[in-house]
């Protein structure tokens, strides 16, 4: 076994000791709290609004279609929207939704925005993401991109400026090169900007733009010069028409996977993915305690289906306990944190 074998395994021991010893008190916390229990006797409301981010879209789309043919949803009326991370919260914060799907944890202003609207949310992760570099499949020269070039293309200095393949490396051919990108409602544009080019929303804006990732795929797709990042998810569902990309981060060239993830290697593009819940709603309204419960439980599968990275059982352990002890708030300090791992994730949940 090997030091870094050794460290991984003391430290899923001591997030799991945590988890166990929360949990084991779970019984009496939530009798003292019975609010969520006892709301499923206490209101007939049915319905569940949800909006946010287009990454998280495929995980919680895939419940709510599963949730409505269950024996507790199906009297349920479950919408599910996209309108970026951002969005997302901009509606979510103005009691317009019960449940925000983000790729990013909530910002400061986000938070100052749901506190004044008298808005308590429910963090709860729920995937990794490997957020995704893909070009056409006929770009027979690129294979890998570093984090520096990455910052080269997509920095605001480089509108209009770098328009070229060979701009980028010299190797590559002197063609044109197109971008395709998160729009800036979009968590994954917030986590890119800050990740590749060191700091948030900064980016070129001669780019197509878009918070549907399935508009950036079929740009790509059919744009042999095209250049563009979204979520892993619309990658694994669109294999044949995309090619990725490698990053190199200093360490060498490191493929997205599960696996990559899972091993903390693929940095600084991994990165967790949310819901966050009203809690007014998830005590007031049984569709969307109901929805919640089941979200929890069928994650781990409905995650992998999809291409993203489920977390470890404690992490959904974690929810359950949080979830129904009413825990409002963030683990996060109104920013994103970079190149965060599943174990640092678990141990921030553990803590909180």
């Amino acid at each position: 076994m090997n030091a870094t074998t050794h460290r991984l395994m003391l430290g899923t021991l001591a997030v799991t000791t945590s988890v166990t010893a929360m949990l084991s008190s779970c019984t009496q916390t939530t009798h003292q709290q019975p609010k969520l229990t006892e709301a499923s006797n206490a209101a007939t409301v049915s319905t569940v609004k949800i909006d946010g981010s287009s990454t998280v879209y495929p995980i919680t789309k895939a419940v709510a279609e599963d949730f409505k043919s269950s024996k507790t949803g199906k009297n349920a009326q479950v919408t599910v929207n996209f309108s970026g991370t951002t969005g997302g919260f901009e509606k979510f914060c103005n009691g317009d939704t019960d449940i925000s799907d983000a790729s990013r944890p909530i910002l400061t202003a986000e938070m100052e925005a749901c506190n004044k609207n008298s808005i308590r949310y429910i963090e709860l992760p729920v995937a990794f993401d490997a957020l995704t570099i893909a070009v056409h499949p006929q770009n027979n020269w690129a294979k890998d991109i570093t984090v520096a070039e990455l910052k080269k293309i997509w920095e605001p200095a480089a509108q209009g400026k770098i328009t070229r393949w060979n701009q980028v490396r010299s190797s590559w051919p002197d063609r044109p090169l197109k971008l395709y990108g998160a729009g800036n409602k979009s968590g994954t544009f917030d986590y890119f900007t800050e990740a590749v080019v060191g700091k948030v929303r900064a980016s070129r804006n001669d780019y197509v733009a878009s918070e549907d990732d399935n508009v950036l795929v079929e740009g790509i797709s059919k744009d042999p010069n095209a250049l563009g990042y979204f979520g892993f998810a619309y990658y694994e569902e669109n294999q044949d028409k995309l090619k990725v990309l490698a990053i190199n981060n200093g360490e060498g060239p490191v493929l997205p996977s599960r696996q990559t993830v899972e091993k903390a290697q693929y940095q600084p593009l991994s990165r967790p993915l949310f819901i966050y819940v009203n809690a007014k709603a998830a005590q007031n309204k049984p569709a969307v305690k109901e929805f919640v419960d089941f979200y929890n439980e069928k994650a781990p599968t409905l995650v992998s289906s999809v291409g993203y990275v489920p977390l470890p059982e404690e992490a959904y352990d974690l929810n359950h306990v949080h979830f129904y002890t009413g825990k409002v708030g963030t683990v996060f300090e109104g920013e994103a944190e970079l190149s965060l791992t599943i174990g640092e994730l678990l141990r921030k949940q553990a803590k909180f």
